[in-house]
């Protein structure tokens, strides 16, 4: 883990912030290591129900600390963490079976508000649905990327036996497409609860096996349970210890009439904010395979494979003269492949060249990129104007004026043009 979390945050030269984070850094000495062990034990602390409350609200901020230090580190299950211990520092998960239950007895209670529960509900139904919504486009319909991951990335004795038959990555993606939409309001019905639950841990453990896509698949299993009976924690508890399951349930009173309107608020201002940031992508044109500044924070989950090739050129207008900077130069391959066409990114990397490369007057060097990028196979296109100073356009909320119109033919079948690009990734974040 040492490693790790150097080989993430320490050694890379540069770190990619997100807008309006930028004061988010590294802290000096062995303090990132502290943190991240800091980190561990508040989990462990939450998960005892030890010290809850302390232990949620800075676990939420240990957790949003780490996910803000570099935007090229972003993955859609770091973003749930943080989702899910901000919803912790309010739920009172520590009610029942937890040390501070046992230190306080006057904390005991055999029941929890509704609302606690119907708020994961919500968020895992959030997670599902929209990357059901982002498989509602043209490529994935038309079976791209599934077609290439079949032939390139799945691999087992049963998928390679049909792998190469026409309809496979049809059904594979309509299936796939349909559970994403159809997960939630399947493990709301009784009926089907229990047979949705069990298809959808199977669909995460394939996800697990095939894709590297770290703890995604167990976080959304365990999210996923929020949807069965409340009860079920102590049925299992009940096969080894039967006192377990009947312990005594008491009325609780309802809130007051002006708590009541401030959790309805809260609960109602959180889901709505969830909602409305997945469907920011609907106001930028362009669509969501190209312009890519709505990519985050909306559930975009494995719904393309691209490849770039980028030049980077700075010229330094005190002497005339120009440089073409490799970016392996300056950023490690994760991090080049993060940044890929992404084009807050892309522009951050200008900036960061003009602050470290020498100049040779009073005047700021220039940046102008010439990069091509392909998109489920099809032929690279150019994707930002390249006589555009990069380093010296402003930050635009919405599509910049240097990102190119992309012409986007349907996916090739059985075509690739994407073997003599240098960066090639699929979208598992």
């Amino acid at each position: 883990m040492r490693n790790q979390i150097a080989t993430y945050w320490i050694q890379p030269r540069f770190l990619f912030k997100y807008y309006g984070f930028s004061w988010v850094h590294l802290w000096p000495g062995n303090g990132v290591y502290i943190h991240w062990t800091v980190f561990g034990v508040l989990a462990a602390f939450i998960a005892a129900g030890f010290l809850y409350r302390i232990s949620a609200v800075l676990f939420f901020l240990s957790c949003s600390y780490f996910f803000l230090l570099d935007e090229g580190r972003y993955v859609n299950h770091t973003y749930l963490m943080c989702l899910f211990g901000f919803l912790l520092i309010f739920i009172p998960a520590h009610r029942a079976f937890s040390v501070d239950a046992w230190l306080r007895p006057k904390l005991r209670s055999q029941t929890a508000p509704a609302w606690a529960l119907w708020l994961l509900r919500a968020q895992m139904a959030v997670v599902y649905f929209f990357a059901g919504i982002a498989k509602v486009s043209s490529d994935w319909l038309h079976g791209e990327p599934m077609r290439a991951w079949l032939t390139h990335i799945i691999h087992s004795p049963l998928i390679d036996r049909f792998s190469h038959y026409r309809w496979t990555p049809y059904l594979a993606s309509y299936a796939a497409l349909l559970l994403d939409l159809l997960a939630a309001p399947l493990l709301l019905w009784r009926r089907t609860r229990l047979a949705t639950f069990c298809l959808v841990v199977f669909f995460h453990i394939l996800n697990e096996q095939f894709f590297p896509i770290g703890v995604f698949p167990w976080l959304a299993i365990a999210g996923t349970t929020t949807f069965l009976s409340p009860s079920w924690p102590r049925r299992i508890m009940s096969l080894v210890r039967p006192t377990a399951a009947l312990l005594s349930i008491k009325k609780v009173a309802p809130l007051p009439h002006k708590k009541q309107i401030l959790v309805f608020s809260f609960v109602a201002t959180y889901v709505a904010i969830q909602i409305l940031v997945p469907l920011a992508h609907f106001f930028y044109p362009g669509g969501i395979e190209w312009t890519y500044a709505e990519h985050h924070f909306a559930w975009q989950m494995m719904v393309r494979r691209k490849s770039t090739t980028a030049f980077f050129y700075v010229t330094d207008p005190n002497n005339g003269e120009t440089y073409q900077v490799k970016p392996r130069d300056y950023l490690d391959p994760r991090q080049i492949a993060r940044m890929g066409w992404r084009p807050d990114m892309v522009q951050q990397f200008a900036r960061y060249l003009t602050t470290v490369m020498l100049r040779a007057g009073p005047e700021p060097l220039k940046v102008q990129v010439r990069m091509f990028v392909s998109i489920n196979g099809r032929k690279p296109q150019l994707v930002f104007d390249p006589n555009v100073d990069l380093a010296a356009e402003p930050h635009v909320w919405g599509r910049p004026r240097w990102l190119l119109q992309i012409h986007r033919p349907l996916p090739p079948v059985g075509q690739d043009f994407t073997q003599n690009l240098f960066v090639t990734s699929s979208e598992g974040d």
